[in-house]
């Protein structure tokens, strides 16, 4: 085994952008609003683009290596994380994603838990993180009436900024951002308000499954220092946690055999280097740390995110 990359699956997207293209050189024409980098899923599968493996489809790869890949405790049938990064040139839609029983019941999907990691801000850039000062009729009301905006709770962010979007938080993506996102592995969005656009919107799913008494802060975690890097826990939820790991020289670690880990750079550049394998990693690059990979080492300046399915 060794940290496998995959191919970046790009989507072009109305409100897309095009900045991925500062610190990519594969952006294809268009307005391109996410690339789905770690991927199993029928709206998206990598195609493994390092080492003996490239060529390789994601879902073959664990048909053929299972447990020795995605490790003991993890579900061969559905791979748990999706990880993205998002660009936007314009707000998207307000929305909220549900939560697994409801996914379940209705879409024959997981439900959708996030976390926004803010990669790059520019000036004034905001997110749209729950509502204020309303209830569930109130909102319905506005709904029909345009007026959503009154009732959304906007907050202005900059680069480093992480947040849980739990289902059931309303929420949306402004302009002049580019997000890493660590979520469960659906695709299932049921939108609010679409700033008078002429796509689909789901009122009554939406109105079902909004918690509107559900907030989230900034997380920033407690950065303890070690030998050549520090580390934060960003956040663990019922689904994932996130490791925030800022490497000076190195970082020596293991891999974990009931689970694999995903290292996701967001700053910098370096390499991750072990018995018969050296991959560089740079910023926006992401890579999966195989469950039996064992010892391996980083070295470098970087910032990485480490996540994985809590399980």
């Amino acid at each position: 085994m060794y940290p496998i990359r995959f191919e970046n699956l790009y989507y072009e997207r109305i409100w897309g952008g095009r900045d991925l293209g500062n610190f990519r050189d594969n952006l294809p024409e268009g307005n391109i609003g996410e690339s789905w980098d770690i991927a199993c899923h029928p709206n998206g599968t990598g195609i493994v683009a390092n080492g003996d493996f490239k060529g390789i489809r994601f879902d073959d790869l664990i048909k053929e290596y299972g447990d020795s890949l995605v490790g003991s405790k993890v579900s061969l049938e559905k791979l748990p994380l999706l990880i993205k990064l998002i660009n936007s040139r314009e707000k998207l839609s307000v929305q909220v994603h549900p939560g697994d029983e409801y996914a379940a019941k209705y879409e024959g999907d997981y439900g959708k838990t996030e976390a926004w990691y803010v990669v790059d801000a520019k000036p004034g850039a905001t997110l749209i993180i729950g509502t204020k000062d309303c209830t569930k009729e109130q909102f319905e009301t506005a709904i029909k009436s345009g007026e959503v905006e009154k009732y959304l709770n906007k907050i202005e962010v900059k680069k480093g900024d992480c947040f849980l979007i739990n289902s059931g938080l309303i929420h949306a993506i402004c302009e002049g951002v580019i997000i890493a996102e660590i979520q469960q592995n659906s695709d299932v969005t049921y939108r609010v308000y679409d700033y008078g656009r002429p796509r689909e919107i789901h009122v009554e799913k939406a109105l079902d499954v909004i918690k509107f008494n559900l907030q989230c802060k900034n997380l920033k975690g407690e950065e303890i220092a070690f030998d050549g890097y520090n580390k934060s826990l960003l956040c663990k939820s019922e689904y994932f946690g996130i490791e925030k790991l800022i490497i000076e020289k190195s970082l020596k670690d293991n891999s974990d055999e009931e689970k694999f880990d995903i290292l996701t750079c967001i700053d910098g550049e370096g390499i991750i280097q072990g018995d018969g394998y050296f991959e560089k990693i740079k910023k926006g690059d992401s890579y999966l740390i195989p469950a039996t990979l064992g010892n391996y080492e980083i070295r470098g300046q970087l910032t990485l995110l480490k996540s994985y399915a809590v399980v």
